[in-house]
């Protein structure tokens, strides 16, 4: 973890990188209690090995707050060892809530912030909280995230193919009703760049998996991954000038279902209606 001078920034100016990650991980990760004549905390615990995140957590906040160890049984290990962080001040606690960092329960509540915020440093937050990086058992590199939130999963998805060009689709486990969004091969080795940086706010070992996915290449002979077709500009007149998915297919050289599904986004607002000409 690269280590930095005191932030002269607003606390929790989420146009700032290391705050906005460390509110993506508060959201993914972090505990706001509220009790009676306002007092409350905001606790995040994490394994002691990762107690250097805490302490950077902790020079980041300009309000009183500590950080402790506790030992306890698990259904995992007869004995782990995790590190606590809490934070009490009243002002504190109403910044984050102001900014989406709800009280209570809030796994399906949280989403992105609505204010101009750091992209990738809010993304590779919830993913160091909730998310995987690494390589599959196939030897393929990939990043995932696991979320109860479809603000955030779609979030992600939107992400992605702004950065690679792939297309992802999200839906809940019929199980325990959890997204479960897999990035992988090219798409995931790109995604793990762009998120983990040189020099960024992030888990020391989360950094080093992501770092070693650059060394993947594509084996010989394996198929080569699909890139998406953009629209352009121009594609998006004719499909709105003929008004029909079928016929703008014919004419555009795609399917029908690609058009269909460009027309409702244009439509929506979901992506920029093209300029007049």
């Amino acid at each position: 973890m690269a280590a930095c001078e005191p932030i002269a920034h607003p606390f929790m100016d989420l146009t700032v990188p290391e705050y906005a990650y460390m509110f993506g991980f508060l959201q993914a990760d972090g505990h706001l209690y509220q009790q009676s004549r306002q007092r409350g905390r905001l606790t995040v615990e994490v394994s002691a090995r990762d107690i250097d995140l805490l302490r950077e957590f902790q020079r980041l906040t300009p309000y009183s707050s500590s950080i402790t160890r506790r030992t306890r049984s698990t259904n995992v290990a007869e004995t782990h060892t995790s590190a606590l962080w809490s934070l009490y001040d009243l002002e504190a606690r109403t910044i984050l809530n102001d900014l989406g960092l709800p009280y209570g329960r809030k796994s399906r509540t949280v989403a992105p912030p609505h204010g101009a915020f750091c992209g990738r440093d809010y993304l590779r937050g919830v993913i160091d909280a909730d998310g995987s990086v690494g390589y599959t058992s196939k030897g393929f590199p990939f990043v995932s995230l696991t979320t109860a939130s479809t603000a955030i999963g779609r979030y992600l998805c939107a992400y992605v193919q702004e950065l690679a060009g792939v297309r992802r689709t999200i839906a809940r486990n019929t199980r325990d009703g959890i997204y479960n969004v897999l990035i992988a091969m090219e798409a995931g080795q790109r995604l793990a760049a762009d998120l983990y940086y040189p020099g960024c706010l992030a888990l020391a070992r989360k950094q080093a998996a992501a770092d070693s996915l650059a060394g993947w290449a594509r084996p010989a002979g394996m198929r080569s991954a699909y890139t998406a077709r953009r629209w352009s500009p121009d594609e998006d007149r004719v499909l709105l000038r003929l008004g029909s998915p079928t016929a703008a297919a014919e004419v555009l050289g795609r399917t029908a279902q690609s058009c269909n599904l460009r027309s409702w986004r244009l439509r929506a607002g979901h992506v920029p209606l093209p300029d007049e000409q």
